[in-house]
C-alpha cells in the first residue's frame, strides 16, 4: 500500500520507526556517534599501545557514516515523493 501512487480511500501510513522525527533522531544520534569514534581514531592513533585496536572506532565511523547516509536518501525520496505529488 505504501507504494501505490493513488490509493483509492487509503492514507498512507508510515510507521513510528520511519517517521521524520525519527529519522532525523537518528541522523543526530549517529553525528555523535562518528564524532565519538573520530575521537577514538586520534586516540588510538597517538597512543601507540592502541594501534592494533584503530579498527574498532574506524569501524563504528564507518557504520555510523552508513546509517547517516541511508537515512539521509531515504528522507530526500520522501520529500522528493511528496512535492511530485502536489
Amino acid at each position: 500500500m505504501r507504494l501505490d501512487k493513488n490509493p483509492v480511500f487509503r492514507k498512507i501510513i508510515v510507521p513510528w520507526y520511519d517517521s521524520e522525527a525519527a529519522c532525523l533522531f537518528m541522523i543526530i544520534f549517529m553525528a555523535f556517534v562518528f564524532l565519538f569514534s573520530l575521537a577514538g581514531v586520534v586516540v588510538a592513533r597517538e597512543t601507540v599501545e592502541y594501534h592494533g585496536y584503530l579498527w574498532a572506532p574506524v569501524f563504528l565511523m564507518v557504520m555510523s557514516a552508513g546509517v547517516i547516509v541511508s537515512t539521509t536518501i531515504r528522507l530526500i525520496k520522501r520529500y522528493a515523493y511528496r512535492f511530485s505529488k502536489e
